[in-house]
């Protein structure tokens, strides 16, 4: 499916007018480390020019459509263009399937791993699309695919540190400090999944789950608020 650019085009609603520039931001580096005849360049370098025009296009949009302080538009605009959240919107949008990577790379399980190689070619692209067609078009492709999501993190409160906002929350309603103790782990040591569990002294409020600790202590703690309707 990688060489049907087309789709890709389709999915994303930008029509390339040089496509390599567009396969280059999803050739992997551990592809051409198995062909070292491929034409093209990897991704990185389109991945740090998207990773600026991301910032720059946010950053607009937060100034001209709201008058909160700095330190709160950077929050959000940190919460909106965090990693997880682009390799969510690449693993909508079937990115992963246009991917050119290493046979290891293809057939590996680790969620954090296919996270991260999402997140750079959601960048990549970001920079290939600034490359191809001009800044309005980047503009655009951010504004319909990222920015249509800053509502719902201000509505929730997602650019809030769920930890600390736990913390906060459970010493106001209760003078408890909340701790937190690792449940279980399952899988193997390079993909190990971890369940925390978030408690007030020995009453267990909420559990959590994530691929690292701090994953599912966060996990724990943005479900405990949320059972506590703090």
């Amino acid at each position: 499916m990688r060489n049907n650019l087309e789709q890709l085009e389709k999915k994303i609603g930008i029509k390339f007018k040089n496509s390599d520039i567009l396969k280059s931001a999803l050739v992997h580096r551990s592809y051409l480390n198995e062909h070292k005849d491929f034409p093209l360049d990897q991704n990185e370098r389109l991945e740090f020019l998207g990773d600026a025009v991301l910032e720059l296009v946010v950053t607009h949009y937060l100034y001209e459509n709201y008058s909160e302080a700095e330190g709160v538009l950077t929050n959000w605009r940190s919460s909106l263009v965090n990693g997880e959240r682009l390799a969510s919107i690449a693993e909508n949008l079937g990115i992963y399937n246009f991917m050119y990577l290493s046979r290891g790379e293809s057939k590996d399980t680790n969620k954090k791993a296919r996270q991260y190689i999402l997140a750079n070619a959601f960048e990549a692209i970001t920079g290939a699309i600034y490359l191809d067609r001009g800044y309005d078009k980047a503009k655009k492709f951010i504004e319909e695919n990222l920015v249509v999501h800053l509502g719902k993190i201000i509505e929730e409160g997602e650019y809030i540190d769920a930890k600390s906002n736990f913390q906060e929350k459970a010493q106001e309603h209760t003078g408890i400090t909340p701790r937190y103790k690792v449940l279980s782990e399952s899988g193997p040591d390079h993909n190990k999944k971890f369940i925390v569990g978030a408690y007030l002294e020995k009453d267990l409020v909420a559990k959590g789950e994530g691929y690292s600790k701090q994953e599912a202590q966060t996990q724990a703690a943005r479900n405990g608020l949320k059972l506590k309707k703090w």
